[in-house]
């Protein structure tokens, strides 16, 4: 058990591993004492020694002196005045007894218990390093390897990490068709260990199309565009809300780039998914105006209490300015942060005229 091969064979399992010696120690130490726990009992306090220097292993166990008839009397942690004394006479009840353990002893199950703690560490050493490199990516766009497709998950490998990559129905842009061996673009979350050994990535949130732009744009990384604001139904439509307070920059021709380079570039990423380009504007009318792109706005009535806009539109452009399924109304909402009732000029016109009409009747009564 102490021989000179044994630790020989520590200094190899450090190599293999790349561990240093204080990690090896530190595990070694820390996988003996369940595996003394099994001879001396699993509620016994035990410490374990490891000298690396001169070659040797120590294990004590520590038990306190009390009286055998007393009711929590526990026979892993306690020991008699009457067989303490027969090693120290000056012993009394209540002190801490420690003595050495005959490792002689020491059995095959114990070995097989240390061996498998310290496969564990190693695992969880593994692990948490990987977690930490991946965690340096979080919120970030990285380019994986699909390496298999299992009822329309995709397992990716992610380049620099030892933990697999989940790319789920929910995480991926509909209509999009990828095959094993494809390298795609996915967004990584925080990640958080839940022992899985995977991590679960995206392409369907709002943050990867701006991780795109960030990615795209040196503009944005630089900080000389601001992304202001982002709302996203994956799949179908993104509007990016863009500015910039440098003069001689324009956000919209920053992010499109020489002829239309850049937006390209993304477009082909989440196509057939269509992007909207949005200037800021201090101004929440000018802003909501600005949201309802492609559509035209006549005008925008707001109700700043309770945040809610009506906004009139020319008759024509109703439908552009609501979209399909109310789509470009409602990502103009989720962009502004306001509920927006969108009018053709015909409907506002009638609407006002009913509503003067109502209130003169009111006044003549």
């Amino acid at each position: 058990m102490i021989s000179k091969e044994f630790f020989a064979a520590l200094d190899q399992v450090a190599a293999e591993r790349n561990m240093t010696k204080e990690e090896i120690i530190r595990d070694f130490e820390e996988a003996m004492v369940p595996a003394l726990k099994k001879l001396h009992g699993e509620g016994s306090l035990v410490r374990v020694n490891l000298d690396y220097e001169k070659k040797k292993i120590r294990a004590y166990s520590l038990k306190i002196v009390a009286d055998e008839d007393a009711e929590d009397w526990d026979w892993d942690t306690h020991i008699s005045l009457e067989e303490a004394q027969k090693t120290n006479p000056k012993v009394k009840v209540g002190d801490e007894v420690i003595n050495e353990l005959n490792l002689k002893d020491f059995g095959r199950v114990a070995a097989i218990t240390i061996k498998q703690v310290m496969a564990q560490k190693n695992r969880e050493r593994t692990r948490t390093a990987a977690l930490e490199e991946i965690n340096a990516r979080a919120e970030q766009i990285v380019t994986a390897k699909i390496t298999k497709i299992e009822r329309d998950i995709y397992t990716l490998e992610i380049p620099g990490s030892k933990i697999e990559g989940i790319l789920n129905v929910r995480g991926q842009i509909p209509g999009q068709v990828h095959r094993a061996g494809d390298f795609i673009k996915v967004y990584v979350n925080a990640v958080h260990d839940d022992r899985r050994g995977e991590i679960y990535v995206t392409r369907s949130t709002p943050q990867f199309v701006r991780a795109l732009f960030d990615l795209e744009v040196p503009e944005i990384g630089r900080g000389e565009v601001a992304v202001k604001a982002i709302a996203r139904e994956c799949g179908y439509r993104t509007k990016i809300c863009v500015h910039s307070d440098v003069a001689n920059i324009d956000p919209i021709g920053a992010c499109v780039g020489p002829k239309g380079s850049r937006i390209n570039t993304i477009l082909s990423e989440i196509g057939p998914e269509k992007v909207d380009l949005i200037p800021w504007f201090e101004d929440p009318l000018e802003f909501i105006a600005a949201a309802l792109a492609p559509s035209p706005v006549l005008r925008v009535e707001a109700d700043e209490e309770q945040k809610r806009a009506r906004v009139v539109v020319p008759n024509d452009k109703l439908s552009l300015a609501i979209g399909r399924s109310g789509l470009n109304v409602r990502l103009a909402a989720k962009l502004t942060g306001w509920k927006i009732d969108v009018l053709s000029e015909e409907k506002a016109a009638a609407e006002d005229a009913s509503f003067s009409e109502e209130f003169f009747l009111g006044g003549q009564a």
